[in-house]
């Protein structure tokens, strides 16, 4: 009997580009689970340590970094946050789909993981917003003053630029036309061959 192992699926994109309402439109209709990140930042009120996030002390976090337990890790104002490779193995070896809605600093750092059926579970998706609609988005949020949106405007031209390195590119239209396209991927990834195993 064949086994099917899961995706890793990284999801990057600029602010605005909608790639967290896809992922977790995707986990809510069941096509795939998100990863649960560490953070040390303190909980919110009616956030579950497990559920959430795993809330560590940053002595914990540290710990953790020098025994080489994350894939990725990084610092977000003050914070530290990260994803435990040891989840991500676990689901994969379930045959799962995990995203994981992260930077392109991020991406990096798990596209150079070779541990274990990493290499063989990854894939990853960039959403590209034209730099037009990518303002009217966020000026059509409204939460952002003119100098916050000029500059996630020059973020995502940064992040745009590493484009080349993700597999697949999602460019951006419509939330139904970006679901639709986005739901295909994660099920054509979970048809590849290459994933199978006795």
């Amino acid at each position: 009997m064949k086994q099917h192992l899961g995706t890793l699926l990284v999801v990057s994109g600029p602010s605005g580009s909608g790639k967290t309402t896809l992922c977790r439109r995707a986990t809510e209709n069941g096509l795939c689970v998100y990863s649960i990140s560490c953070t040390t930042r303190q909980p919110r009120p009616g956030e579950v340590n497990g559920v959430d996030y795993h809330f560590l002390t940053p002595s914990e976090f540290a710990a953790r970094v020098e025994k080489g337990d994350f894939l990725e890790y990084a610092e977000v104002h003050g914070n530290r946050y990260g994803t435990l490779k040891a989840d991500i193995l676990d689901l994969l070896e379930q045959g799962k789909t995990v995203v994981m809605d992260i930077d392109v600093q991020g991406a990096a750092q798990v596209r150079a993981c070779r541990e274990g059926i990493l290499p063989l579970c990854y894939a990853d998706v960039y959403i590209y917003v034209p730099q037009e609609e990518l303002k009217n988005r966020l000026c059509g949020r409204q939460t952002d003053g003119d100098e916050t949106i000029s500059l996630r405007l020059r973020n995502a031209a940064q992040e745009d630029a590493c484009l080349p390195q993700y597999q697949y590119c999602l460019v951006s239209s419509d939330r139904e036309a970006d679901y639709a396209a986005f739901s295909a991927l994660i099920k054509c990834q979970s048809m590849r061959v290459g994933l199978m195993r006795e």
